[in-house]
């Protein structure tokens, strides 16, 4: 069993930038895969970037240049940078990994955080 706890999640100003933080209490090196979903109310979850041990990030078309998804080697988990936040940003944002899958889609994870909110304002 893995355990997620995120942290960084606020309220900012359209424009402005939040990091992110996922602490996973497993080694990186023990996962095949790490990302971020995010899920506004009354919206399916959706998946924002992942992160895999060996190999390139994948960004959503909706973040890609904006947001940077990448390896916290001191606390074992990922960090999530989000620059140029939208008022279309918030949502509650979830850490998820997995040790046998590929975190391609809210079924292909096996573990989530328990999420932290961000909320842009316009």
């Amino acid at each position: 069993q893995v355990r997620l706890v995120e942290s960084g999640g606020g309220s900012v100003q359209a424009g402005g930038s939040l990091r992110l933080s996922c602490a996973a209490s497993s080694h990186i090196l023990t996962m095949s895969c790490m990302a971020w979903f995010r899920q506004a109310p009354g919206k399916p979850r959706e998946w924002v970037a992942r992160f895999f041990p060996i190999g390139s990030p994948y960004y959503a078309d909706s973040v890609k240049g904006r947001f940077t998804i990448s390896q916290d080697n001191a606390k074992n988990g990922i960090y999530l940078q989000m620059n140029t936040l939208k008022p279309e940003d918030t949502a509650m944002y979830f850490c998820a990994a997995g040790q046998y899958s590929a975190c391609r889609t809210s079924s292909d994870v096996e573990y989530w955080g328990q999420g932290t909110q961000v909320t842009v304002s316009s």
